[in-house]
């Protein structure tokens, strides 16, 4: 798991202090399991490159063949469906370009849907914890 071992810290933003973390779970269309052969490894990489620009901040990351898991941080000052919706429209863009492969097998790349639960409720430990068990399915 790629994880980032920060200690927990506030953020700010216009003059708001928070610490907004979700766990965010996300699939590509038809449930394929396109994710493998370097494109999760682009993924990755293409998921970090844009936490300034979109303005969010990823804590861990973990790419299976058929779905995505994030831990991230969010501003209150923006809504999770505007930063996941970019994320999965840049995402996509470019894996499928990169790979063309993709475009063949699927019409688009992500589904519509996604799950996000804050992770306020259980333990950063527990989100992990769960991340890890998943690689066993």
């Amino acid at each position: 798991m790629d994880i980032i071992n920060l200690p927990k810290e506030y953020q700010y933003v216009n003059n708001i202090r928070y610490s907004c973390q979700y766990h965010v779970i996300f699939c590509p269309k038809y449930r394929r399991k396109v994710l493998v052969n370097g494109v999760d490894e682009c993924l990755l990489q293409l998921l970090h490159e844009k936490q300034d620009e979109f303005g969010y901040k990823l804590y861990s990351t973990e790419v299976m063949s058929d779905h995505v898991h994030l831990r991230i941080e969010i501003p209150p000052d923006q809504s999770v469906c505007s930063i996941i919706g970019k994320i999965k429209a840049y995402t996509s863009h470019v894996l499928r370009e990169k790979f063309p492969e993709l475009k063949s097998r699927l019409p688009t790349l992500w589904t519509r849907s996604y799950f996000v639960s804050s992770v306020g409720n259980v333990s950063l430990k527990e989100i992990e914890t769960f991340v890890e068990e998943q690689k066993n399915h």
